[in-house]
């Protein structure tokens, strides 16, 4: 069974994380499928993309449990995950059309980080979040240091990325990480195929050229710390893997 599911129906393409009973945790499978579905996007580009999960949650972030094989160094992903973290976001950036996040369930760490990487975010109202780095020593490599702080203003940021506490989709609607937060999945899944039908309704060159500028803008912001972030390194963070041995327990 495939870790990712492609559809497309007219011009709006669909893209589901498929690994429902691990809640869509990224695997290497999935990150690897993932990055493929995103780079056939941009070669052969939609009017618009829905990034999704199938079943109860959109993502639980990175397998923890394939990741206490990997043996991090310095908090940094390793083993089976190095060189594909980089890829499935280096991927997702590249797609030339917009990217809707629709979120539901839960969404934590990785799978945030990769959800503020697409142009903007629905959700529903329940749906836990959290950056959860600092509880299992495990460094931000896939932008979160900046694209949290752009999306919720730098001291909310520091607040729940030093705290790694859960907060709901009304939260995160409230303070903008979130578009929109719906009553419940239904509402949510109509919600963001009716966005991306009426993004599909305008001049898709049009819309790729203003994706194209607000990228501009953005990488003018971000663009040097994104690549810093990963470039830093910090050898003091050495309790990965004692506190990965917690988790599942």
């Amino acid at each position: 069974m495939s870790t990712v599911i492609t559809h497309r129906a007219g011009d709006i393409a669909r893209i589901t994380l498929n690994r429902p009973d691990a809640l869509n945790a990224f695997s290497p499978e999935l990150l690897d499928d993932l990055t493929a579905a995103f780079e056939d996007c941009a070669e052969d580009p939609p009017a618009a993309v829905i990034l999704s999960g199938a079943g109860r949650a959109f993502s639980a972030g990175v397998d923890l449990k394939i990741l206490q094989t990997a043996a991090p160094e310095h908090g940094r992903l390793a083993g089976v995950y190095e060189g594909r973290d980089e890829a499935v976001i280096a991927a997702l950036r590249a797609v030339p059309c917009p990217v809707i996040g629709q979120v539901h369930g839960a969404c934590f760490t990785g799978a945030l980080e990769m959800a503020l990487h697409c142009d903007f975010i629905f959700t529903t109202e329940d749906t836990k979040f959290g950056d959860t780095h600092a509880k299992f020593a495990i460094r931000p490599s896939w932008g979160m240091s900046q694209n949290l702080p752009l999306a919720v203003g730098l001291r909310r940021a520091k607040e729940l990325s030093y705290t790694a506490r859960t907060f709901t989709g009304a939260e995160a609607a409230e303070w903008g990480l979130a578009n929109a937060a719906l009553p419940d999945q239904d509402a949510l899944e109509a919600h963001a195929a009716e966005t991306a039908s009426r993004i599909a309704a305008n001049d898709a060159a049009t819309v790729r050229a203003y994706k194209d500028l607000h990228r501009m803008h953005e990488e003018k912001l971000i663009a040097d710390a994104l690549e810093e972030e990963i470039r830093r390194d910090y050898p003091e963070i050495t309790g990965t893997e004692e506190r990965l041995k917690g988790f599942g327990s």
